[in-house]
């Protein structure tokens, strides 16, 4: 299929098993930029506030391509459909990319991203303890932020940080469910970020509960929210964290940056 194929379409591996560190796929398409899009994938590309995963394709010769990031294809040019997942390369390796067809190992940078699954579900426990709309916020690989609608000066660094702790210690299970469009439309309670909304399009929704098994969007919980990123599978893999430093931005802005402790 042409690089230009807006039906190019990737299997995301990483949606239903985020612990997935490798996975054979084959190359389906080369972008205009030397860009790889497999058929199946266990990179997730940048989106949510979640950074692209890095990482390695290996063919079955031994040749390798450092992945430097992956990121969601576009509707129209050369980076295949939005449902494509664009696996950059590093510009500085001798090797051209794999050809169409090539079977390779697509291999993650799994300490990386492990760090941001760990602080992406610590985020969401972080809106559960500050209760504000989300402005804005990104994950990292050793901290990580949430933006706040806070106009007041009132929030404490140390509190926030033994809340975060005491519901990580609580080792609460973290689970994915679904609902459709129609049902997040008649509880938009559920979407706490003012920019960024939840992908639609597909018929359904895909949300991320923290605290509680998969009985409905009313059951019981410590967070429940529209969220497509990758996350740990209980809140006490998270590890210790501290809140490292409370900014105001703007008027009303107030960001809240957390870290690993220690």
């Amino acid at each position: 299929m042409p690089a230009t194929d807006p039906a190019l379409s990737t299997d995301p591996i990483f949606r239903s098993d985020p612990y997935a560190r490798s996975c054979t796929a084959r190359v389906v398409a080369v972008t205009e930029d030397g860009g790889v899009i497999l058929d199946r994938s266990v990179f997730y590309p940048t989106g949510g506030g979640q950074p692209g995963d890095s990482g390695r394709l290996t063919d079955a010769a031994g040749r390798v391509w450092t992945v430097t990031e992956a990121v969601k294809g576009r509707t129209s040019g050369t980076d295949g459909g939005p449902d494509a997942i664009v696996h950059r390369l590093d510009a500085t390796g001798a090797e051209a990319p794999p050809a169409i067809g090539t079977e390779v190992t697509a291999e993650l940078d799994w300490e990386r991203r492990h760090a941001h699954m760990r602080l992406h579900t610590c985020l969401h426990l972080l809106s559960a303890i500050v209760v504000a709309p989300v402005t804005g916020g990104q994950v990292g690989a050793d901290r990580a932020r949430l933006d706040f609608d806070w106009p007041d000066a009132t929030l404490d660094k140390q509190a926030i940080t033994d809340a975060l702790n005491d519901l990580i210690r609580a080792d609460h299970a973290v689970e994915t469910d679904w609902i459709t469009d129609a049902e997040l439309d008649a509880a938009p309670h559920l979407v706490k970020t003012m920019s960024v909304q939840p992908p639609r399009g597909a018929g359904r929704v895909r949300l991320v509960r923290i605290g509680a098994g998969t009985a409905g969007a009313d059951a019981p919980h410590v967070d429940l929210q529209p969220c497509g990123g990758t996350h740990v599978a209980r809140t006490g893999e998270i590890g210790a964290v501290e809140v490292v430093k409370i900014e105001k931005k703007g008027r009303q802005n107030r960001r809240v940056v957390i870290a690993f402790a220690g």
